[in-house]
């Protein structure tokens, strides 16, 4: 029911960070509502300003289950029911699911599920046939960036933001500890409801010397000795300690970005990263070997963009190195590698080759990159070579003046949605997805920062801009106005635009097949199939699919007319080129 846009059954599971009750003895404030969002031995939790609290023992109320997955309840038990799956029986008010009461008493979600199950062990592609669990954090950001703005068609492009997966940032010892296990009981809560795979992914990020040649991201962590022992203790331990516990659902690990690119090209021209070297040689091998053997968990480790080691003696020096780190983390494997992260390099730039402009790189955009160090990688000796690229700001190219400029860059557009192999031809890509999250900051331009780096300060940078990590309204506002689909190269699935899509499953109380007949649709949530119009006739019969087009909306009740479909595939329908501009292709399900 919930097609491509389901949010996560238990968001504010991740948002863990006054009279007297339970929770006050174990440093939580009390509620002042009676929203439950979980359950244990202690009494009953919910969330207020992103913070746990305790609720205290009141009378319970008819049980709204489908609070648990975001949604409203009915205001009836007896309202019409539009749609059943597994969760219970749903009804359609105010142009949005609601679920219908079961009429049993106890708290909303006093029946979740946070019960590991079996072992869990990814076969083939990590990202496929998953439900990408929705960061919850990122959703509360968004949703205070939409309270600052009055434009309705850059909120709508908002709202349609919170609908996207990206990468949870365990970039510091108290981060992770928040965030970590918080973020997979969410994630196992929503698979133990919804009985599919929930995957989730994370940032693994806080390496001695972090970020070892750029100053806008360095980490707490000293390249020394002690600082190392902690790494390995207080951060990477604890991060494995979990995942065993959480051993039922699949979980991607995007590893210390940065680090192992750096080790390639910037050893002898910056000395933080000679200091840095034996920490980040050490700190991959130690957590290859701890993470790698988990069965539930896949790894890929940084290699930069096309504008860090695209040119051939890099990509060369490249597949030493990475092959080197891999052998010393046995008998742990690596899945493969992610590329682009936080970075604004398109996935195709056409306009681009070899020449002066791109200091003569043979991969001046990120496709060219991979499908070389692809080759590159294997000629090494490494064995399993699969890569997940960043798309979440490089959906549209603007002159940075240098290819290699990463903070905070002006014009740039939203990219690829996630999506598993999302390039026919292009079997080791596992995915695209967003790694950084639209709307963080890359680096700070204040320049008397200690944390300020030059490339924040230059011309193509946005400014003023806050620290790393931190909201940036002003660049999150930009990003979706410039929002841009993506190359025509991309399977369909991830073509959705945040202008076209209203955020709804379109769905016919009553149809005919006379060709005449306007058939009356509510709307609620849909999933795009196609912006190209690029299909056979096989696909929707066999699909059980009904394709119509219309013309773009975001108004509730409308009435819209079908082409023309019959059971006898007897279709008539115009071709992209015979629609107006703000047309649409979608589906429905009878």
């Amino acid at each position: 029911m919930k097609a491509s846009i389901v949010l996560s059954a238990l968001t504010a599971f991740t948002l863990k960070a006054s009279a007297d009750c339970f929770s006050t003895r174990l440093g939580y404030p009390c509620c002042s509502g009676n929203d439950v969002v979980y359950t244990d031995n202690d009494g009953k939790w919910g969330v207020e300003n992103g913070n746990w609290c305790g609720i205290a023992d009141t009378p319970s109320s008819a049980a709204c289950w489908s609070l648990s997955q975001g949604y409203p309840c009915c205001s009836s038990s007896n309202a019409e029911v539009w749609y059943t799956d597994a969760s219970g029986k749903w009804g359609v008010e105010n142009g949005d699911w609601c679920g219908i009461p079961t009429g049993s008493t106890g708290g909303s979600n006093d029946d979740i599920d946070v019960t590991p199950g079996e072992q869990f062990t990814h076969n083939g592609n990590p990202f496929a046939n998953k439900e990408f669990y929705i960061n919850p954090y990122y959703v509360k950001e968004v949703e205070g960036a939409i309270a600052q703005m009055s434009d309705s068609s850059l909120i709508a492009k908002a709202e349609k933001m919170k609908t996207f997966s990206n990468a949870i940032w365990l970039d510091s010892i108290k981060n992770m500890q928040s965030w970590l296990e918080s973020n997979l009981k969410g994630a196992l809560a929503q698979q133990n409801a919804s009985g599919k795979d929930v995957l989730t992914v994370f940032v693994v990020y806080d390496l001695p010397g972090r970020d070892c040649h750029a100053l806008a991201s360095n980490g707490e962590l000293l390249a020394n000795d002690g600082d190392f022992t902690r790494y390995k203790s207080e951060y990477i331990d604890v991060i494995e300690g979990h995942l065993k516990t959480y051993k039922s659902q699949p979980v991607v690990l995007i590893v210390e970005p940065d680090s192992l690119a750096n080790m390639v090209t910037n050893l002898d021209s910056t000395p933080a990263c000679r200091d840095s070297e034996k920490y980040y040689m050490d700190g991959h091998a130690y957590l290859i070997k701890k993470f790698g053997v988990l069965p539930h968990v896949a790894m890929y480790l940084d290699i930069g963009h096309a504008f860090w080691l695209g040119w051939d003696d890099n990509r060369e020096k490249a597949g030493k190195v990475y092959a080197k780190v891999i052998s010393s983390g046995a008998p742990g494997k690596v899945r493969g590698f992610t590329d682009n992260v936080a970075n604004y390099t398109p996935w195709e730039d056409p306009t681009l080759s070899r020449g002066p402009e791109t200091e003569w790189n043979p991969c001046p955009d990120e496709k060219r990159y991979l499908q070389a160090i692809q080759k590159d990688f294997k000629s090494a000796g490494i064995q399993s070579v699969y890569f997940v690229c960043d798309t979440s700001r490089n959906g549209k190219k603007v002159d940075r003046k240098h290819p290699g400029e990463w903070c905070n860059q002006t014009g740039v557009g939203i990219g690829a949605r996630p999506q598993a192999s999302p390039v026919s031809g292009m079997e080791y890509l596992d995915a695209f997805y967003w790694i950084k999250p639209l709307g963080e900051s890359d680096g700070t331009s204040d320049e008397s920062a200690a944390r300020f780096d030059g490339y924040c300060g230059h011309e193509t940078a946005m400014k003023p801009a806050p620290e790393a990590g931190q909201w940036f309204q002003k660049h999150f506002e930009q990003v979706l106005k410039g929002e841009s689909r993506p190359s025509s190269s991309i399977n369909d699935e991830s073509g959705e635009s945040l202008v076209d899509t209203p955020l709804s499953i379109l769905k016919i109380k009553s149809y005919s097949l006379n060709w005449d007949n306007y058939h009356y649709i509510l709307l609620f949530r849909f999933y795009v199939f196609s912006m190209k119009l690029d299909f056979k006739r096989t696909q929707i019969i066999d699909s059980g699919l009904i394709y119509f087009i219309c013309d773009s909306f975001y108004n509730t009740d409308k009435f819209y007319k079908i082409k023309s479909f019959d059971e006898f595939d007897n279709t008539s329908y115009e071709t992209l080129e015979d629609v107006n501009s703000g047309s649409v292709l979608l589906r429905f399900v009878l």
